[in-house]
C-alpha cells in the first residue's frame, strides 16, 4: 500500500509542476505586446501575443498624408509585422511548456502537427446536378395553411 500512496504523491506532485508552469506561460503571454511604426512614425500599431489589436496610434498629420484607403493599409501592414514578431515571442514562451518536436508557431497558427493536405478546403463538386443553392428545402404545399 506505501508504494501506491508514492505513486499518488508523484503524481500529484507532477500535476501541481505542470500547473504551475502553465500558470506561468499564460502570465508569460498575457505580458507579450509588439509593436510596428511606420516608416515616417506617424502610425504605430500594437499587438498582443495572438496578433489582436491592443493599441493603434495614429498621428494627426498621417490623415493630411494618407488617403483614407492608405491609411488602412499601411494600418493592416504594421499590424501584420507587430503579429509576427508577437509569435515569435509567443513560441519562444510556449516551446519549453510543449512536448518534444511540437512547433509552437504551427500550434499558434491552429495548425498543429496537421498537414497540408489535411489543411486544404474539402473540394466542392462541380456537378451542376448536385446543386442545391437555388432548390428550397421546404415545399409550399408543407406550410400549414391560415384562414
Amino acid at each position: 500500500m506505501t508504494d501506491h500512496r508514492a505513486q499518488v504523491d508523484q503524481l500529484l506532485a507532477d500535476y501541481r509542476r505542470s500547473r504551475d508552469q502553465l500558470a506561468s506561460v499564460h502570465r508569460e503571454l498575457a505580458s507579450i505586446s509588439e509593436s510596428a511604426t511606420s516608416e515616417d512614425g506617424l502610425i504605430t500599431a500594437t499587438v498582443g501575443a495572438r496578433g489582436v489589436l491592443t493599441g493603434l496610434v495614429i498621428a494627426d498629420e498621417a490623415y493630411e498624408k494618407y488617403r483614407p484607403v492608405e491609411l488602412a493599409a499601411q494600418i493592416v501592414k504594421l499590424t501584420g509585422g507587430a503579429t509576427v514578431k508577437a509569435f515569435e515571442g509567443a513560441g519562444e514562451v510556449l516551446a519549453p511548456a510543449l512536448p518534444s518536436g511540437t512547433d509552437p508557431q504551427a500550434l499558434l497558427l491552429g495548425t498543429a502537427d496537421l498537414s497540408a493536405e489535411e489543411l486544404a478546403p474539402d473540394e466542392v463538386p462541380d456537378d451542376e446536378d448536385e446543386s442545391f443553392d437555388d432548390r428550397s428545402w421546404l415545399a409550399q404545399a408543407d406550410w400549414p395553411r391560415t384562414r
